[in-house]
């Protein structure tokens, strides 16, 4: 069994968003019965701590920051019609973002061998000038960027599962060839970026990979997509880690969403990348909660993670043709990666 450290904190649901919002604090709080039960008894707990300037900086404009700093002490302070503040969010919004940095430097250390962080506000739309679709600051991109300037790794991967896809962490890598950036959503959906023609610019051509699926999309494509094009991808890139965003808006029972996984798709999701990190990275990965909003689907989704990331199964490729969107996207990626 693998030593797998996790982070919740209570103090993420001072985040108040308000009455009726989907990103409630009761996303926290049945993780945090969940995760106080004997599953996870004695599992390695990494503590929270806020997010030091600098560590944003590397992410977001000065303006950015200082407009979510803005937001403390206020009753409310909406930056977008879903993206609402309190006057604990600022406060929240740093411990999550610290957070991402101190797990990651735990299993950077060795210290753990990888880690499950049940965040709150999510991070993965905040782009580098303004907060976005229930997100402050970018949780995952501080992270990656930290582990490049702060830790030294040349490459870092990054594996968005989230329904919706990620334009906030694409937005900051989308020029890097250090960072790899890849997303499943739904397509065309929130907030409309995603398509599989986008592939980065300049010297990061190549190194954004988008497979947008279509609604009603379930297990098989999914996991046709990790087979057939994001593990060969993933592998000729060799990255030194490997984080995801785990979103678990596309699980059947979400209300935001028309995508239908089931518990057990993250699972197999979890293997497929573990399997990943233990031939790249010596096994260093990193998953990062974002959306999922039936709180009983997010509670068993996420123990399917986090016993997974413990014991990883071997992840079995289903025996299925490639999709119309993985063909496309592939022979995007030809140029940069070869025949996939």
């Amino acid at each position: 069994m693998r030593k797998t450290g996790l982070v919740i904190d209570g103090r993420f649901c001072d985040h108040d968003t308000g009455a009726g919002h989907p990103e409630c604090a009761e996303r926290i709080s049945v993780l945090q019965s969940l995760l106080s039960g004997p599953e996870f008894a004695g599992m390695p707990r990494v503590q929270a701590r806020e997010a030091r300037r600098s560590e944003l900086a590397a992410v977001h404009s000065d303006g950015h920051i200082e407009a979510v700093a803005a937001s403390a002490g206020r009753a409310s302070t909406y930056f977008d019609a879903d993206t609402p503040a309190s006057a604990a969010s600022y406060s929240a919004a740093l411990l999550a973002a610290g957070a991402a940095v101190e797990l990651v430097d735990a299993v950077a250390a060795g210290s753990l061998d990888n880690g499950f962080a049940a965040l709150r506000p999510p991070g993965h739309h905040a782009e580098r000038g303004r907060p976005m679709g229930f997100c402050l600051f970018n949780n995952v991109a501080v992270a990656a960027r930290h582990l490049r300037a702060q830790v030294g790794l040349e490459r870092i991967l990054v594996v968005d599962w989230d329904v919706h896809h990620g334009n906030g962490t694409q937005h900051c890598f989308y020029d890097d060839p250090s960072v790899m950036y890849v997303s499943l959503h739904q397509y065309p959906f929130y907030p409309g970026s995603g398509a599989a023609g986008e592939l980065g610019e300049g010297d990061g051509w190549g190194f954004t990979v988008n497979v947008p699926m279509p609604a009603g999309t379930g297990e098989q494509d999914y996991l046709a997509a990790f087979s057939r094009l994001i593990l060969p991808v993933a592998e000729r890139f060799d990255p030194g880690f490997i984080l995801v965003s785990a979103g678990f808006d596309a699980h059947a029972a979400d209300p935001l969403a028309a995508i239908n996984l089931q518990t057990a798709t993250f699972a197999k999701m979890t293997d497929a990348l573990s399997g990943l990190a233990d031939r790249c990275c010596g096994g260093k990965i990193v998953a990062l909660l974002e959306g999922g909003y039936d709180l009983e689907a997010l509670s068993d989704s996420v123990s399917a993670v986090i016993s997974h990331l413990r014991e990883p199964a071997v992840f079995e490729a289903p025996d299925v043709d490639a999709s119309a969107v993985l063909r496309k996207t592939a022979a995007a990626l030809e140029e940069r990666w070869g025949k996939l």
